[in-house]
């Protein structure tokens, strides 16, 4: 009897974070090295507080990482980030369970 295999990511925006991570590597935006050194930074600053998990709490970190590095390199701007974000939320919590999320 063959048993499910555990998921490798708790949620699936942990998984579309990592892809976009490895994406924008692959294309040439930073080297895993320059990631590594950022990320491992604010993992640092982050654990102070409280032990990361693995979980939201490390995938939040990773979150922080990736846009104070994308605004670092101009390649994304803080306030643009800030009105996605807000979108972001007014569409998914207005969407009923189910249903494709819009942001209008």
């Amino acid at each position: 009897m063959r048993t499910k295999p555990e998921p490798v990511f708790e949620q699936p925006w942990h998984a579309e974070l990592f892809a976009l991570t490895v994406t924008l590597n692959e294309g040439g935006h930073f080297s895993w090295p320059e990631w590594a050194q950022r990320f491992g930074s604010t993992l640092k600053s982050h654990g102070l507080a409280k032990s990361l998990n693995g979980g939201d709490d490390y995938f939040l970190a990773w979150l922080d990482a990736l846009e104070s590095f994308l605004a670092g390199l101009g390649v994304a701007q803080v306030d643009e980030l800030d009105v996605l974000k807000s979108a972001w939320i007014e569409a998914y919590s207005s969407t009923p369970h189910g249903a494709p999320v819009k942001i209008d």
